[in-house]
């Protein structure tokens, strides 16, 4: 049974830097044809993808958020973590790590993006981040 655990933070200034952590468990971030993603959902409003980062380390942004974002692994501790830099307000929200498959071994994860070929199967708890001073 996998599972993802966050933590950080629940309480960020602005213009500072949100920074989490994902710790997987009964799984590894390196293992094949798996990626691994953070999503964030503030009040009131829609589900929303920030980004991942793919078996072989790649990574990929959301564009709308790709210029504050960055997602990194430590792999001796099978981690995965998640920084978002000059958070506002509007940052609020609570934050999920999950886990993505390909549903067809082998896609590369630009195909699979584009053909829609994943799936995701694991997901955290989710932790509360308020961004205020």
């Amino acid at each position: 049974q996998v599972q993802l655990r966050e933590s950080g933070p629940g309480l960020v200034k602005p213009s500072q830097t949100l920074s989490l952590t994902c710790t997987v468990s009964g799984g590894t971030i390196t293992a094949s044809d798996y990626a691994w993603s953070w999503v964030r959902q503030a009040p009131g409003k829609d589900l929303e993808w920030m980004g991942l980062i793919t078996d072989a380390g790649s990574t990929y942004y959301d564009p709308d958020l790709e210029s504050r974002t960055s997602i990194s692994r430590d792999t001796s501790k099978n981690q995965f973590s998640l920084q978002l830099r000059s958070v506002t307000p509007e940052d609020t929200a609570v934050y999920r790590c999950a886990r993505l498959y390909l549903t067809v071994a082998g896609t590369s994860w630009i195909d699979a993006f584009t053909d829609g070929l994943y799936e995701y199967d694991y997901w955290g708890q989710g932790t509360q981040v308020t961004v205020s001073s």
